[in-house]
């Protein structure tokens, strides 16, 4: 074989491999409720960042935006504050909040995961209750 079709095939070879490797994206992670009901008042919060295409949790993840207030009972303005906790293992975000009123909440999330471009963003809807 000449070297030009040697490398011609290990070019062709190459481009099959690279068809078959799932790159990931922003959208192949999301966030998920470790638990969806919380006692009304001061509550703790963990939530659980996870590698859709393989279930894994990913740790390390830059959380730069959140919110939690009551759109899920259409009270949108009526919000609490909340802060970022240590996490108590890797892939678990915790967070502490003051749930004023029981019903529904809604959790907004902004973050960056490293080696990945753009921001995953997800709204998980929790209750508290008396």
């Amino acid at each position: 074989m000449t070297n030009t079709i040697k490398r011609a095939a290990l070019a062709a070879l190459t481009s099959l491999a690279l068809a078959g490797t799932a790159w990931a994206g922003i959208n192949d992670y999301e966030f998920k409720l470790v638990k969806d009901e919380v006692r009304q008042g001061e509550a703790t919060l963990d939530v659980r960042l996870v590698d859709k295409r393989t279930g894994q949790p990913v740790p390390d993840a830059v959380i730069f935006a959140k919110r939690i207030d009551m759109a899920p009972d259409d009270m949108e303005t009526m919000t609490s504050r909340i802060e970022q906790l240590p996490s108590p293992e890797p892939g678990i975000y915790r967070f502490k909040a003051k749930l004023t009123m029981a019903g529904g909440w809604r959790l907004s999330l902004g973050a960056k995961i490293q080696g990945e471009t753009g921001t995953l963003e997800n709204k998980l809807v929790l209750k508290a209750t008396k």
